[in-house]
Order: C-alpha cells, then sequence, then structure tokens
C-alpha cells in the first residue's frame, strides 16, 4: 500500500514505564522494545511502502541515566543487531546512523560499522537509528564544519549538507509512543514542517494496529507548507 510518506522518524518511548506496570525490570522493557524494532520497520517498508524510518534509540541526555542501564542498552544493541543481521539481507535495508557513534562501546560500534558497510549498496529502505544524537549538538557540529566561504553567507541548502541526516528527506511524520508530548531534541531543524502524533500507547506495544492507525491519522491532515 502506497502512501505519500517517504519518512517516518519515531521517539520510542515508555518500555522502562512498560516494564514497571508489568511488575518486570527496567531492562526487561528495552529487550521487548527492541523486538518491535524490526516489526516496526517491516511494517513501514513492505506494508505502507515508507522508504525511510528513522529511530531516536538514545540521545546524548541518556547518558545520564545508571550505568547498568546505558551498559545493558548497548549490548542489548549489539546482540539484535547480530540476530537479526539476515534480515537486513534478506529485505535488502540498508542501516544507517545519525549521531556520535564514536562514542559508544566498542562492541556495539563495531557491529554497527560493519553492518552499514555491509548494507550501503541497498537504496530501497533505509533504516537509521539515531545513537548518541542530539538536535543541538548537531547543528553546533554542522556550522563547525562549513568552510570559510560558506560562511560568508549561511543558507539553509549549506547548512543541510552538514547535518547528520544530509541527503535524506525531512520527516513527513514524527510519532511519539507513551504519551509524552515533546520532541527531546530530536530533529529540530529537520522538523520544521513534520507532522506529529502523540500515542499512549508504550512502544513496546506499539504494534501493527496501532502504526496503522498513527498513518491514517496523518492521512486525514491537509500539509500547506505556509501555503492556502
Amino acid at each position: 500500500m502506497d502512501t505519500p510518506l517517504k519518512h517516518i522518524a519515531f521517539i520510542m518511548d515508555g518500555n522502562g514505564r512498560w516494564a514497571q506496570q508489568c511488575g518486570l525490570a527496567r531492562t526487561e522493557g528495552h529487550k521487548v522494545g527492541a523486538q518491535r524494532v524490526f516489526d516496526v520497520a517491516k511494517r513501514a517498508f513492505k506494508h505502507w511502502n515508507i522508504p525511510y524510518v528513522t529511530l531516536y534509540a538514545f540521545s546524548t541526555e541518556n547518558w545520564k541515566r545508571p550505568a547498568y542501564e546505558v551498559s545493558f542498552i548497548f549490548k542489548l544493541l549489539a546482540t539484535y543487531l547480530k540476530h537479526k543481521r539476515s534480515l537486513f539481507f534478506e529485505n535488502e535495508i540498508r542501516l544507517n546512523t545519525i549521531g556520535d557513534i564514536s562514542k559508544l562501546p566498542e562492541n556495539a560500534r563495531t557491529v554497527l560499522v560493519d553492518l552499514k558497510e555491509q548494507t550501503k549498496k541497498y537504496k530501497d529502505h533505509t533504516l537509521t537509528i539515531a545513537l548518541n544524537y542530539g538536535a543541538r549538538e548537531e547543528v553546533l557540529r554542522a556550522i563547525s564544519q562549513l568552510s570559510e566561504e560558506e560562511r560568508q553567507h549561511i543558507t539553509w541548502e549549506a547548512l543541510e549538507k552538514h547535518l547528520y541526516t544530509a541527503g535524506m528527506p525531512d520527516p513527513d511524520l514524527i510519532v511519539r509512543t507513551s504519551g509524552e508530548q515533546r520532541l527531546s531534541n530530536y530533529l529540530l531543524l529537520q522538523a520544521a514542517y513534520s507532522e506529529f502524533y502523540f500515542t499512549p500507547t508504550y512502544w513496546p506495544d506499539f504494534d501493527d494496529e496501532a502504526f496503522d492507525k498513527a498513518i491514517e491519522e496523518y492521512m486525514r491532515r491537509t500539509r500547506r507548507f505556509g501555503g492556502i
């Protein structure tokens, strides 16, 4: 099924609260949330024919969480990507990242870099994971990379080339789970004309039906980009 969406972005919120409501440790919520990732990506790519999916997995602010939880998240990331590795090839999905992954633990970073390299040939489906990502940091980084000539007359086109998302379309729709209604330093410049969809559903429970509701809501809206 086709939609006009080219890019859907998610803020995967509520893993910890989902676990607590189930009487489980927060880390169990991250496990179930990780399993939900490929379900959502497959729904976007195969059912709705959306070529770009971006997931906010770990922000620059998330380092403030307890050390054991941070360590668990990155171990889970490495394990998950190794386990799902074959699915990237079978479904011809390109793995991409945004954010400063140089600061990630070596094991997780190695797995990411390897899979990115091996899937870079795929063009139709791109799964981007935002890791150690913060929009304000992204803007500062982009400005610092401007050439002297670009600095003389800064344009959006010049700045955009230095963003982590260079070459990607801006998100048409940004979905945040768990009931929170804020961007949390996520794709601030890219979201200038995005539609937003907030759902009380926690990320581990964001199934196909919940996904379809978000798309159906988007389809009912009219995007005018400042026009009439």
